[in-house]
């Protein structure tokens, strides 16, 4: 796969297809599965697509901190990415 045309690496590129791949998911569910918002742990009406936002940009920090403040392979931030993925899309 040439990606020379921009400074993207492979793990940049499969990390938007996956972006890509969940946003196609998420719309399909919400075409086949219609849901009504409902109020979690934040008291504010959230849908699917709202909870998946806020598990990302959580990720985001979660991620930009293990950098900043541990030593640890990125791994275990991805470990703690899913946990909070699931607390979540369960709580909020």
């Amino acid at each position: 796969m040439n990606l020379n045309w921009m400074a993207w690496t492979q793990p940049t590129a499969i990390f938007f297809l996956v972006i890509a791949c969940l946003l196609l998911i998420f719309t399909a569910l919400a075409i086949r599965y219609p849901e009504t918002p409902r109020r979690g742990i934040l008291t504010i009406e959230t849908t699917r697509g709202d909870r998946l936002f806020i598990t990302l940009l959580g990720s985001a920090f979660i991620n930009a901190g293990w950098l900043a403040l541990s030593g640890l392979p990125q791994w275990w931030a991805l470990g703690i990415c899913a946990l909070y993925a699931i607390a979540v899309f369960r709580w909020v």
